[in-house]
C-alpha cells in the first residue's frame, strides 16, 4: 500500500523534505564582481498571486459548507435511499416467509420492482411503530411504490394470503386444512401424501407417515401452491425446527423416539413449563418399565379429542393404547411445534410419575400414589360441579 502522506512523483527517503531530508537551496548569485542583480519583483505578480489565494480560500470554504451541509442532512455521510413516490400501478405477488428479516423482505421487494431500494424500505420499517410485525404470506402489491406504501400493505394482516398451521394438530387436520385453503375437493391432500410419500423428504424411521413431521407455522399461499409443495415444505421446516432443539438420541431415545415423546407432551399440555414435567413423567415411567397410561394415544387411536377415558377404553387393541402396551407407541400423535421439541429435549428435573389436570391451568405433578389419588379425587369433584369442562391429561 502507499503512503498516504508521500506526494505523488516523489521517492521515499530522497525526495526533498521527506522523513526530515534537507530541503536543496539555489546558490546565491555573486554580488560581488560586476554580477547582475535581481529585478526588483513585480506589484502586479504580487497582486496576481494574492488573488490566486483568496480565491482558494473561498473555494474551500465553499467546499466546508457543502460537507457540512451534508452532515447536517445525513449524519451518516450517505445520500437518502432510492425510493419511488405514490401507490405505483398493476400488480405483483410477493412471498414473506416465516423468520424473514426486514432486509430480507426488503430484498424481494426490489426483485421484484415493487421498492426502488432495500435501504428505504428498512428506514421506512424502523420510522413504523409495528415496522417488524410483517406476518408471513403472500401479499398483491404494486410495481414502483414508495416504500412506505408497500410497508403498509405488508402490515395489514387482512392482505397476507397464507395458511396458518396451530402445533399440536394431527396429520388428518392438517390436511382437511391444506384441501380448505388450496379450494380442492375433501381428501386430495392425504391421497397426495399417500402416493407420493417418498418424496415428502420425511426421515427412513418415519416409514412414509408423515405424523409429526408436518411442522406448525405459517405458510404463503400463491397461485402456484400445491399440496405436495406445501406438505415438502412442512417437513422441511419440522427438521430445521428438530436440529435447532436438538432433536438426537438422548434419555435413551432415537431421534425419532424424542419426536414421538414431543407430540405426547404437547398433546398432554399447554404450557412449555408443564410440557417439560410431563416429558420428565414420561421418562421415568419408560425408566421404571411402566405402562405410560396416557389418554391422549387412545383419544388418537380413537380419533378423538377431549373426552373422558373409560375403563373399556383402556382395553382398547390399538398399538396406541399405553394403558395395555409398555413403552412408547409406534409413531408421533400430532405435530408439534417448538415448544414440545425443546420439552422432549430438555426434561424438566424430578421424579415424577404422576400427574393430573385437575382444572384449567392447574396440572399436579406427584411421585405418590396416594398423592395422585387425592388430585384424582379434585379432579372428579371440579368435573362436577363443571360437566362442559376438558377431560384430564394423566398417565
Amino acid at each position: 500500500m502507499s503512503d498516504p502522506f508521500i506526494a505523488p512523483g516523489l521517492t521515499p527517503g530522497l525526495s526533498p523534505g521527506h522523513l526530515g531530508a534537507p530541503v536543496l537551496e539555489p546558490e546565491p548569485r555573486a554580488l560581488l564582481g560586476g554580477g547582475e542583480q535581481p529585478p526588483p519583483p513585480d506589484p502586479r505578480r504580487r497582486h496576481t498571486g494574492l488573488a490566486c489565494l483568496l480565491t482558494a480560500v473561498a473555494l474551500l470554504a465553499v467546499v466546508a459548507v457543502v460537507m457540512a451541509t451534508v452532515y447536517v442532512m445525513w449524519p451518516k455521510g450517505r445520500p437518502p435511499a432510492a425510493d419511488y413516490t405514490g401507490n405505483g400501478s398493476g400488480t405483483v405477488q410477493v412471498s414473506v416467509s416465516q423468520g424473514a428479516s426486514l432486509t430480507q423482505i426488503g430484498q424481494t421487494l426490489v426483485k421484484n420492482d415493487v421498492v426502488a431500494s432495500a435501504r428505504a424500505f428498512t428506514e421506512a420499517a424502523a420510522k413504523s411503530p409495528a415496522g417488524n410485525r410483517i406476518q408471513p404470506g403472500t401479499y398483491t402489491l404494486h410495481h414502483r411504490m414508495s416504500a412506505a406504501a408497500a410497508l403498509n400493505v405488508l402490515l395489514d394482516p387482512g392482505n397476507a394470503n397464507a395458511l396458518t398451521i396451530p402445533e399440536g394438530r394431527r396429520t388428518t387436520q392438517i390436511y382437511a386444512a391444506v384441501d380448505s385453503r388450496l379450494n380442492l375437493p375433501a381428501g386430495t391432500t392425504e391421497s397426495i401424501a399417500k402416493q407420493r410419500a417418498g418424496e415428502l423428504g420425511l426421515p427412513p424411521d418415519a416409514h412414509g407417515n408423515p405424523e409429526g413431521y408436518l411442522y406448525p407455522s405459517t405458510y404463503p399461499i400463491t397461485g402456484d401452491t400445491t399440496p405436495l409443495g406445501l406438505l415438502q415444505e412442512m417437513v422441511k421446516e419440522a427438521g430445521k425446527a428438530a436440529e435447532a432443539n436438538g432433536v438426537v438420541g438422548v434419555e435413551g431415545q432415537s431421534a425419532y423416539q424424542m419426536m414421538i415423546v414431543a407430540s405426547l407432551a404437547e398433546a398432554e399440555a399447554d404450557n412449555p413449563d408443564d410440557m417439560a414435567k410431563v416429558a420428565r413423567v414420561i421418562y421415568n415411567r419408560l425408566a421404571k418399565g411402566m405402562p405410560l397410561q396416557l389418554d391422549s394415544t387412545i383419544n388418537y387411536a380413537l380419533g378423538r379429542s377431549t373426552l373422558t377415558t373409560t375403563a373399556t377404553d383402556t382395553k382398547l387393541d390399538s398399538p396406541y393404547n399405553t394403558y395395555l402396551h409398555k413403552g412408547l407407541p409406534p409413531g408421533p400423535i400430532g405435530n408439534p411445534g417448538r415448544d414440545g421439541l425443546h420439552a422432549a429435549t430438555h426434561p424438566a428435573e424430578g421424579d415424577w410419575i404422576f400427574f393430573v389436570t385437575v382444572s384449567p391451568g392447574d396440572t399436579r405433578f406427584t411421585d405418590s400414589p396416594e398423592q395422585h389419588q387425592k388430585n384424582v379425587d379434585e379432579f372428579n369433584a371440579y368435573r362436577a360441579e363443571h360437566p362442559a369442562s376438558p377431560a384430564p391429561a394423566s398417565p
